[in-house]
């Protein structure tokens, strides 16, 4: 199974940015433990990051043809705006998880709107870095189940 994560603005500051709020570990070991747990899983998983909302978005439409499964997306602060990235999301038709580090419904009131979650399957935050791999284990048992159906 081919899956794409796409992390989004700031998300390469990691380990840098607000510790507090979302840890210690820095961008590269957020690669390794997705890197171990595809090889743990067999999956085929890509990780992409931009702080620029085109990239993002042109990354998206080039899964629906590379022959990805899923997407898993941390937009980052567009989360809360972007209806391009929403979009882009809408159009493509695999499983998507939307995945947050901090809990956003505890946070700042913007940050508890997300107008891309709607065009995904399934939100998870406030998991730190785990949520990552509760995504990949959420991605693998649905399409375990839809090729059972």
């Amino acid at each position: 199974m081919k899956i794409l994560v796409v992390n989004g603005p700031n998300l390469n500051f990691l380990g840098i940015r607000e510790k507090k709020i979302y840890g210690t570990q820095d961008y590269s070991y957020l690669v390794n433990l997705i890197e171990e747990k595809a090889r743990e899983t067999g999956c085929e998983i890509e990780c992409f990051q931009s702080n620029h909302e085109g990239a993002i978005i042109d990354r998206i439409q080039e899964a629906y043809f590379d022959g990805t499964r899923a997407i898993i997306i941390n937009p980052g602060a567009y989360t809360h705006y972007s209806y391009a990235i929403h979009d882009a999301l809408a159009s493509v038709e695999m499983t998507k998880v939307e995945i947050h580090i901090s809990d956003i419904t505890a946070r700042e009131e913007f940050r508890k709107i997300s107008v891309t979650a709607p065009a995904c399957d399934k939100q998870i935050y406030g998991q730190g870095l785990q949520g990552y791999l509760q995504a990949i284990e959420y991605c693998i048992e649905k399409e375990r189940m839809e090729k059972k159906s």
